[in-house]
C-alpha cells in the first residue's frame, strides 16, 4: 500500500478559500524554530508569529505541498517570508477566530486511518454468508 501525502497543504488552501470567500482576512500561526522558516525576527514572540496573508497584504503568496512563501512589507520594507507547511500551526479568519489549529500530527506524511483486514466482495467472488437477507420489491399505492 503506497502512501499518501500530508493533507494539511490542501486544508490550508481550502481555509484561505474559505475565509476569503467570506471577505474576511486570513492569518495564519507559523512556529519560527522550525528548520527552514525565515520570518523578520524582530515580530516572533515566544517562538511564534502570526501573519496577514490576505490579497492586500501580501504579494507572490504561494501555498504550496510542502511550503508557504509571498512577500509583505514590515516597517515599510518589503520581506520575503518562506515557512515550511510543518511550521503552520494555525490558519483562521481575523475577525471571527474561525480556522483550524493543526497538531504535531498533521505534520506526517500522510494522514490515515490504520488498515483493515476486511476486503470487499468483488463480482469475482460473490458473497456466500448465510446471513444475508434477501431483499424484495413491493408496489406501494
Amino acid at each position: 500500500m503506497s502512501k499518501m501525502t500530508s493533507s494539511k497543504p490542501y486544508l490550508i488552501r481550502a481555509f484561505y478559500e474559505w475565509i476569503g470567500d467570506n471577505n474576511m482576512t486570513p492569518y495564519v500561526v507559523i512556529k519560527s524554530t522550525v528548520e527552514g522558516v525565515r520570518v523578520p525576527q524582530q515580530y516572533v514572540e515566544n517562538d511564534h508569529i502570526v501573519l496577514n496573508i490576505a490579497f492586500s497584504a501580501c504579494d507572490k503568496l504561494v501555498i504550496d505541498n510542502s511550503f508557504i512563501s509571498f512577500q509583505a512589507s514590515f516597517g515599510g520594507v518589503i520581506q520575503t517570508i518562506l515557512a515550511p507547511i510543518k511550521a503552520v500551526e494555525a490558519i483562521y479568519a481575523k475577525e471571527t477566530g474561525k480556522g483550524m489549529i493543526f497538531s504535531e500530527d498533521d505534520n506526517d506524511e500522510g494522514d490515515s486511518l490504520p488498515p483493515t483486514d476486511h476486503t470487499p466482495p468483488t463480482a469475482d467472488k460473490p458473497d456466500t454468508s448465510k446471513d444475508k437477507k434477501k431483499g424484495h420489491l413491493r408496489v406501494i399505492k
